[in-house]
């Protein structure tokens, strides 16, 4: 159902830890969580400090988009310690067919963004009804 699509994600990391916050190829990391419960995907970013009106979300096709930013504090002081990222934090999902995108639920709390995206009415098992055919039940009468 989810496909990531970042090959150089271990190789941000490393540059993160040894460079410092962001690096300019890419935007600071947003650790995500994702499972299904029952008929409904949950996916959850971790973005604490973030406003909820720096979010943006957006699907076309089948990509789920994540963008938020996490702006610096200003003022007159002097900065003892900054290990937290701030700026831009984006992240991309290419989700599978059986999703029904046009009904993803987002709601922030805590500094937490759970998406809910259900799957889609084709995508779920169902059953098939097996009908006789007038052909058949004339077959099988002839052969008993």
């Amino acid at each position: 159902m989810l496909m990531r699509t970042d090959p150089f994600r271990d190789f941000d990391r490393l540059a993160q830890q040894i460079f410092g916050n962001g690096t300019t190829s890419r935007p600071a990391v947003m650790p995500m969580d994702a499972w299904r419960e029952g008929d409904t995907f949950v996916i959850e970013f971790d973005l604490p400090g973030v406003q909820p009106e720096t979010l943006d979300i957006d699907v076309e096709r089948n990509v789920l988009t994540v963008k938020a930013e996490r702006q610096r504090r200003s003022g007159d002081w002097e900065v003892l310690a900054a290990e937290r990222p701030t700026g831009l934090f984006s992240r991309q999902l290419v989700l599978g067919d059986n999703l029904d995108l046009d009904r993803v639920d987002a709601a922030y709390d805590n500094g937490v963004l759970r998406l809910r995206v259900p799957v889609a009415e084709k995508a779920k098992p169902r059953k098939i009804e097996v009908t006789r055919s007038e052909g058949a039940a004339e077959q099988s009468a002839i052969s008993v």
